[in-house]
């Protein structure tokens, strides 16, 4: 089964909460790390950080075995012991943040997305601690978890588990009573799961698919007649991949420096940012070999002035907005990015909005100017999360766009970017190759809002991203860019 067929078979199967899709964790959801080359070290001194994140971090795999696992208690045990439970979650966050957040499966997010629209009732299953798992779950938007809880006393571990290790049949045991606590029909239900030791897991789910599945689980699928599926693990960035960024930061330099001399001679400031924004995009696309589809094309182009928003995964969103948009516009940015040596002085010229997230009264102070642009014909993209997400989820909407587009009397235009995560990771500016797909939808018309009950408002455009992300439009013509 390939992902479209079982996308298709969540939309045409059974709705609503009394069913639940259940994931297994290291190796469904996300890929996991290989172990550690050198054994763990021991708690003491300096090597006392590296031990907590060798065995946080290296313990979120596939397929283990039941030895295999006992060792990864054992080991916890030794390491964790007299450790507070504050450390390990703050640690857990971080090592999310850093890394963890790009091994995870964009075929398991999509998975879950399906779920949550039909109104399933989704649900992580892992024989990790809560450590490992939460994070990533709060990332998806999970809020049902299943996890090995570890004993404490006075918020310090004590080296042992809380009840029995969510392994085998036992984490099958957990969502037998997770089901009857919350009224879920299994023979409705769907669990997904890649190693041998998670079958009973799947037998208690009338949908079972198996994931990736290892020699031994591929057998008992087969025997079974399971439907498989193969989800793709992100490369961590290559040679190939180094060189390509820094080509493509060539372009994009010599690009601004040669779109903003080609419109020296008029002496206007705008017509330079112009032709710096066109032309550096085009050379940053060529030189990279990352190719931007736009569905919906001509809504960029009119009305104009109007405040394009979109949704924020990468460094390299600048490049496909400027692509897309090509002139007419600038940008509000947060503060940080004026330390970037590339897009700081670029978005300089650009005579963007560079506002501190920290400083609410100053931030609002920052954007009055904004509407002045806006009435003076240069239209905004804003990115209405406010930071860059770490999977496509669709973060909540802050307001402030929304009330410079009223105050204005402009309208607003979603902009929505698929893939541009895949393209360069978050927080990071090595860029791989690939097609970044954007949907420009159809202007909406602020100027009924009431600015002081906008929520709802608000949650019908976030919503318009959600649904163009799951439902990509297919129909309408593709323009390519450059």
């Amino acid at each position: 089964m390939n992902l479209s067929e079982a996308i298709s078979a969540i939309r045409t199967g059974p709705q609503g909460p009394r069913v639940a899709a259940v994931f297994d964790f290291g190796g469904t959801v996300v890929a996991g790390f290989a172990p550690a080359a050198a054994p763990l070290r021991l708690l003491r001194g300096r090597d006392s950080r590296r031990a907590l994140t060798d065995t946080l971090l290296y313990s979120i795999r596939g397929s283990r075995t039941e030895g295999e696992y006992e060792r990864f208690l054992q080991r916890i045990a030794r390491v964790w012991v007299g450790r507070s439970e504050q450390e390990l979650t703050d640690l857990g966050e971080q090592l999310f943040r850093s890394t963890v957040h790009g091994h995870v499966y964009p075929e398991a997010w999509q998975l879950i997305r399906e779920h949550e629209a039909a109104g399933h009732t989704v649900v992580i299953v892992t024989s990790l601690t809560r450590f490992q798992v939460l994070p990533v779950a709060r990332e998806l938007g999970v809020d049902h978890v299943l996890y090995t809880a570890m004993a404490t006393a006075d918020g310090v571990l004590t080296g042992f588990t809380e009840g029995k290790p969510l392994w085998r049949t036992e984490k099958a045991a957990a969502v037998r009573r997770f089901a009857a606590e919350h009224d879920i029909d299994p023979a409705d239900s769907y669990a997904y799961a890649d190693a041998a030791p998670d079958v009973p897991l799947l037998e208690a789910v009338g949908h079972p698919v198996a994931v990736n599945p290892g020699p031994r689980m591929s057998m008992t699928a087969g025997e079974r007649d399971w439907p498989t599926l193969t989800f793709k693990p992100r490369d961590p960035a290559g040679v190939t991949d180094f060189a390509r960024t820094a080509v493509g930061f060539t372009g994009l330099l010599s690009g601004a420096a040669f779109g903003v001399a080609s419109r020296a001679a008029t002496r206007r400031h705008r017509a330079m940012a112009d032709a710096m924004i066109a032309t550096a995009a085009d050379a940053t696309l060529r030189t990279t070999g990352v190719r931007v589809r736009v569905v919906g094309a001509e809504h960029a182009r009119q009305p104009r002035p109007a405040v394009f928003l979109f949704n924020h995964q990468s460094q390299f969103d600048m490049v496909v907005l400027a692509a897309v948009l090509r002139s007419g516009f600038t940008a509000v940015v947060k503060k940080e990015v004026t330390t970037n040596p590339v897009f700081g002085p670029l978005l300089r010229f650009a005579e963007a909005t560079f506002i501190d997230r920290s400083d609410t009264t100053g931030a609002k102070a920052a954007l009055e100017p904004v509407v002045d642009t806006l009435r003076g014909g240069l239209s905004l993209v804003v990115a209405p999360e406010g930071t860059r997400s770490m999977t496509p989820r669709i973060g909540p909407f802050k307001k402030g766009a929304f009330h410079i587009a009223i105050e204005a009397g402009v309208p607003i235009i979603p902009l929505v970017i698929r893939n541009a995560g895949e393209i360069a990771w978050r927080n990071s500016a090595i860029v791989r190759k690939g097609t970044v797909d954007v949907a420009v939808l159809a202007p909406i018309d602020v100027s009924g809002w009431d600015p002081q009950h906008m929520d709802t408002d608000i949650a019908r455009v976030r919503q318009l991203f959600i649904d163009t992300l799951r439902d990509w439009p297919v129909d309408a013509a593709v323009q390519a860019v450059p």
